[in-house]
């Protein structure tokens, strides 16, 4: 259950033991094409993310990324096309040795060369797309509707005579004429096509469009449905969750979103947001403490840094800093977290050394530090912590220090609440010192 599952009934004001154990955020029990807590994820930082501009896998950064998915638990990796080189061949195949519980997809092209050479390379499933809107056909590869599902129907009976899966997607979905689509999608569904994929190509659409689609789609075809969403404009993880509302089946993701352009639906993203809806869920299908590995291993490949703002696993993903709250956190941590840092390996951090820290989170500081002050004493010595912070931010060591002079001062007798001076000559002769301290050793 969601930490925000837990809902207080108040009576005359005050909060009462009844709590309300309903999921505001869970799928609702009426919507049966809901997949929220029934997908499966395609992750495609082995395919869609090598289009990335800063990528460049070697084979051993790629079989490195593809075991740490692996363990993580996604039940697809989807890798670059074999036809696009000698080595993108080699690469597909060593990762198809290599034994993993997650089945081996490759993307390739709606073409009989592209299929003969992925069928060889040991893959699980092919991925097949061709451009459909009238931009692609007019500027991309120059065919139309009839040649595309002549070839489609040919690609798709030649991969499944080799008894593995074969998905079709159309590729700019949003911007294509939603006849085509639909006659493509029932034509490649009754030859027995496994999966049938939409691509939000240049990140245009928008949740309402995407669930319409989607919906549309789940009424006209027997098969699974998969969506790739790209993030042009930062609509990707609610495009997702939208698709899997609609009865969408399987989502594509890649590791930081990474992909071409700005990429596409990242996996932590949608991870954190598919935690909302259901935690146990999510919690069963993956091992939610090996994301942050998965995600700096491959920052580290491509030379950047997880976002500050990344769900999950931003530095700052779980740190508190009002005193509001910091309060309610460490009364409850439910008010203001919804995901549970420790069902991801990760702790919080209430940050107290700033002008808008309160003095419940510098109690909480001082309880942990074995200090013995009154809540007068703490708020007093809160007092002193928001006027140096004023000047400057006080670290966690600033912090430390200031309690303990705080508390040796009101044990020897030299503070009490409200001796601003005294306090003022303490810190003055502790900082003097520590100066002679540090300069001993450093002798």
């Amino acid at each position: 259950m969601s930490p925000a599952a837990v809902e207080p009934s108040r009576t005359n004001g005050s909060t009462s033991n009844h709590t309300q154990r309903r999921n505001p955020y869970a799928p609702r029990a009426s919507d049966f094409l809901n997949n929220v807590s029934n997908f499966k994820i395609i992750e495609s930082t082995l395919r869609e993310g090598e289009q990335f501009a800063n990528a460049f896998f070697d084979t051993k950064t790629k079989i490195s990324i593809a075991k740490a998915l692996d363990a993580f638990g996604v039940e697809y990796i989807e890798l670059t096309s074999p036809a696009a080189s000698e080595q993108s061949r080699k690469d597909c195949e060593a990762i198809c040795k290599l034994g993993l519980k997650a089945k081996i997809l490759t993307h390739i092209r709606c073409h009989m060369d592209d299929a003969r050479i992925a069928v060889e390379t040991g893959v699980d499933g092919v991925d097949v797309v061709i451009g459909t809107s009238s931009f692609l056909r007019e500027f991309s590869h120059g065919k139309d509707m009839d040649y595309i599902t002549k070839t489609a129907i040919e690609v798709i009976d030649f991969v499944k005579s080799k008894g593995i899966e074969v998905r079709f997607s159309t590729e700019d979905s949003f911007r294509s004429d939603l006849v085509d689509l639909l006659s493509i999608y029932q034509t490649v569904d009754k030859i027995g096509v496994t999966r049938v994929g939409i691509a939000d190509t240049v990140g245009c659409a928008n949740p309402r469009q995407v669930y319409e689609l989607v919906r549309t789609l789940r009424g006209v075809v027997g098969c699974d449905i998969e969506i790739h969403l790209h993030n042009d404009t930062g609509m990707a993880i609610a495009n997702a969750y939208t698709a899997l509302e609609a009865g969408a089946t399987h989502i594509d993701t890649s590791v930081l979103g990474i992909g071409e352009r700005v990429g596409i639906t990242p996996l932590g993203g949608l991870v954190a947001c598919l935690y909302a809806a259901n935690p146990e869920y999510v919690k069963s299908k993956y091992k939610l403490a090996m994301l942050r590995e998965v995600e700096n291993l491959v920052a580290e490949a491509v030379e950047v840094n997880v976002p500050f703002m990344n769900p999950i696993t931003g530095y700052c993903a779980f740190t508190h800093k009002a005193g509001i709250h910091a309060k309610a956190i460490l009364n409850n941590p439910s008010t203001y977290e919804i995901l549970k840092p420790e069902d991801f390996g990760l702790t919080r951090y209430v940050s107290i050394g700033h002008r808008l820290t309160g003095w419940n989170a510098v109690k909480s500081r001082v309880e942990q530090l074995g200090l013995t002050l009154t809540d007068a004493e703490i708020k007093d010595a809160t007092a002193k912590i928001k006027e140096l912070a004023d000047v400057r931010t006080q670290s966690m060591d600033d912090v430390d220090s200031l309690l303990r002079v705080y508390h040796a001062g009101i044990q020897s007798g030299e503070l009490a609440v409200g001796q601003k001076e005294a306090l003022d000559r303490l810190l003055v002769a502790h900082r003097e010192e520590q100066h002679q301290v540090d300069a001993e050793v450093g002798a």
